[in-house]
Formats: C-alpha cells, structure tokens, sequence
C-alpha cells in the first residue's frame, strides 16, 4: 500500500541518486553512471537510499535508471538488465522498510535522456516489460522518469496495462535558451498543456515534471493546475528539478559529468520549492545534485 506522511498535504520523494553515489566514493563512470554502482558496491545503493530515508523523504525511487542498454550496452543489458533492476527494487524496499515509507519504481527513458528523437517505438514494448517484471515485486507504485514526449508516456501507459498500482509521469521541459517563448514544452518541443491532456486521457494518477531547472517548473506547474480545473479534473501536480545549467535540445542527460549550480544549496533549492507548493504542487522532492540535505531543508520546512 502507498503510504506517505500524513503530517502535512505534501509528499516528499528522494533526490538524486547518482550524483550522491557520486559524492560517496561509489564506482562511477561513463557510460554506466549510476548503474555501475549496482555492478560493484550495492550497498552504496543501499546506503544512498537510507540517507534519504533518513532526510525525511516519503518515498524512495529505485536505482534503476541506467540500467538501460543505451548505458550498459545491449549484451549487458540482456544478460544482466532483469537481474540489476530486480536488486535495484530489493534494495530500495529493504531501505524503505526500515523507515516505513514507500517504493516508487522509475521507468526511465529507455533510449537516452533528453532525446525523444531516439525513442524507438517497435522496442520500448520489450524493454518496458523487463523493467516492470524485475520491479514489480517492490514497488508500491510506477514513476516514468524524464520522460520526454507524449509517445513515450503513451508507451508506459500501454506497458503498466492491468497493473492497479498508480502511474506517475514526469515530463522533462526545456530550459534555458529554449525555454524563452513563455509557453511550458516537453524536450520534443510539444506544450505542457496537450502533455497533460493527454495523460488524463490515459487515466495516469499524478502529473510531475523533473530532470530540469527548477527556473521552468513554475511556469509548468501552473499550466498543468490551470488544464485541470479546466477540464474539472483532480490529480496530484509536482516537480523535482536538476541543480545542472541548462540543457540545449540536442543534450542527453549524463553524456557528461555537468557543473553543479552552486546557487541551489538547500535553501536555495527550498526557495523553488515552496513556490512550487504555493501555486498548488503537491509532490517534491529532488533530481539530479539534489542530495540529502537539500531533503532535510525540505523536510524541516514543508513537513
């Protein structure tokens, strides 16, 4: 059963897995990144998820994220790919066990953060079904992660069918440069508002956005809670952002080790986020060089 701290209307998720794995000492390198640390020393894994456990999170997200084979490679993939993602779930519920909060499966793009023009429709069957098998013993609902078009949302939606536990979609938005016209866009360029549509019309049980600077999450935000008193809908809004400059169109998430924005330490970060949570976002958390004690700031505050 989903089950988040009642002590306040908000929910808390983690931050980012990689970059703390990172800032630990974990095995990590290109192009494996986060997933190499599942290969070599899981209980850094483990460890990641019981400080943010610790910080106060609600939910814990599995390690999962580049288990993909545009990271590890195909060969690794189909010999390693089940059994990695399933440690990755073992490992995030025996955490959250431990502190009674819950376990969110992260579907991530499978073909490269950031490029919707790389999503490959014909495959994303098979390999979606692989992720939610391995996951599915320990996760108390799905979250698809960065995800970049309306496509690839409709793909999860089509994956998770006959599965009852929630499916969160979290968009990634232009920033930066390419978020100068004002209007919310997904990395496909498609806009905030036909993203959300459509995923009401799939019938998904909270709309986030993530994997982007929290300067574009606002703007997001309101769009979204805009379309949905349009359309007399209620459905959880939130946002987790990066601490990376901006990302330009033909970017892709991880392809290098990027700068961390020293201007979002904790309460800079909580600046954001309680702005977030004024316009009627209810999720939170953190993506990317987001670590523990930007939680805790956020925990301490919101909770």
């Amino acid at each position: 059963m989903l089950n988040t701290n009642k002590s306040s209307n908000i929910t808390l998720l983690d931050g980012g897995m990689g970059r703390e794995l990172l800032r630990i000492g974990a095995p990590f390198r290109q192009p494996e990144w986060s997933a190499r640390a599942l290969m070599e020393a899981s209980d850094l894994v483990k460890k990641v998820h019981i400080a943010f456990s610790a910080a106060g999170s609600d939910i814990l997200t599995t390690s999962n994220y580049a288990v993909v084979p545009f990271h590890i490679g195909e060969k690794r993939f189909a010999d390693e790919g089940a059994s990695l993602t399933e440690l990755s779930g073992r490992l995030a519920r025996e955490a959250a066990s431990s502190f009674g909060i819950s376990v969110a499966g992260s579907i991530p793009p499978l073909f490269g953060s950031y490029r919707p023009d790389l999503f490959i429709p014909e495959r994303a069957p098979n390999l979606l079904k692989i992720i939610i098998d391995a996951l599915s013993p320990n996760v108390d609902l799905w979250l698809a992660e960065t995800t970049s078009s309306i496509r690839e949302a409709q793909a999860v939606v089509e994956a998770l069918s006959g599965d009852d536990r929630p499916l969160w979609i979290s968009f990634t938005l232009f920033d930066g440069e390419e978020s100068q016209d004002k209007t919310p866009r997904l990395r496909s360029g498609e806009k905030v508002a036909d993203a959300v549509n459509s995923v009401i019309d799939l019938g998904v049980s909270a709309i986030l956005f993530n994997c982007s600077q929290p300067e574009v999450m606002a703007p997001a935000i309101v769009t979204a809670i805009h379309e949905l008193k349009r359309l007399n809908v209620d459905m959880p809004i939130g946002a987790y952002a990066n601490a990376f400059p901006s990302q330009q169109k033909d970017a892709q998430a991880n392809s290098t080790l990027s700068e961390l924005r020293q201007s979002l330490d904790p309460e800079g970060y909580l600046s954001f986020v309680e702005t977030w949570c004024h316009l009627g976002a209810t999720i939170v958390g953190g993506c990317c060089g987001i670590g523990p004690e930007h939680i805790n700031a956020l925990h301490k505050r919101l909770k």
